[in-house]
């Protein structure tokens, strides 16, 4: 199936209020233009450098989507992300958001939405604030958010979270209800700077049990563009080398 008629049949088979974000690591301009034209809406980027050559080559088409930063954020790349993404998806600590507080202040940009990311199975392999070293983690993720509120540059709009991945998608069932959880309970709160509209969780294989769970907007890849051609010699260097978003 082209990529057109894998963008419509995923558009019609998920709900409309699940925002579908195309993970567009390493897909050519054409790919990412025929999503487009299918109507895509948001486009998540794992690596700055990435996401500024295909908005580039977007041209006017570029401006009709919105566009996540979903992959690590380097502190040397931020001044160049505030300029190309409408919303990073991958704050991961106190100091990567104060970071980009200073940094949109100084650059007099408008304010950033961003979405506090979690690494909810404590792995290794991926970034984003774990559980095992926070523990109780309820507790420290509400006080984290009540200090990154007081940022007046930065917008809170939402968690993130990958979940460990399984061969089995309801084997991570019970990690995307921890974070619903979370999501609701930081919700509740109605802290200033704090909306909580989002909670982006689920992939190609576990977006369905996301969905179910209570996620409202998915990062999808490889159900739209078909499998990942690595392409090694585009990424950044300096960066960890932990699990994409897809």
């Amino acid at each position: 199936m082209s990529i057109t008629e894998n963008y419509t049949k995923l558009r019609e088979e998920i709900p409309e209020n699940v925002t579908i974000v195309l993970a567009a690591k390493v897909r050519s301009a054409d790919e990412v233009e025929e999503a487009i034209n299918a109507g895509a809406t948001d486009i998540g980027e794992n690596y700055v450098q990435e996401a500024g050559q295909m908005h580039s080559a977007l041209r006017k088409k570029a401006a009709k989507v919105r566009w996540h930063m979903i992959g690590h954020l380097q502190t040397n790349k931020i001044n160049k992300a505030l300029r190309i993404f409408d919303v990073i998806q991958t704050v991961d600590s106190p100091e990567k958001a104060e970071a980009i507080n200073k940094r949109g202040i100084k650059a007099k940009e408008q304010v950033m939405p961003v979405f506090i990311e979690i690494n909810i199975g404590s792995e290794d392999s991926k970034v984003g604030i774990r559980p095992d070293e926070h523990e109780p983690f309820e507790d420290y993720m509400e006080n984290l958010i009540r200090d990154i509120s007081q940022f007046g540059y930065l917008r809170i709009e939402g968690l993130m979270t990958m979940g460990p991945r399984f061969g089995n998608p309801e084997d991570v069932r019970p990690y995307f209800r921890r974070t619903k959880k979370i999501f609701d309970r930081i919700k509740g709160l109605a802290l200033p700077n704090v909306s909580m509209k989002y909670l982006s969780m689920g992939m190609t294989n576990s977006y369905k049990v996301a969905i179910e769970e209570g996620s409202n907007m998915v990062r999808i890849g490889t159900a739209i563009f078909g499998e990942r051609k690595c392409d090694l010699g585009k990424w950044e260097t300096g960066k960890p080398k932990k699990e994409l978003s897809s």
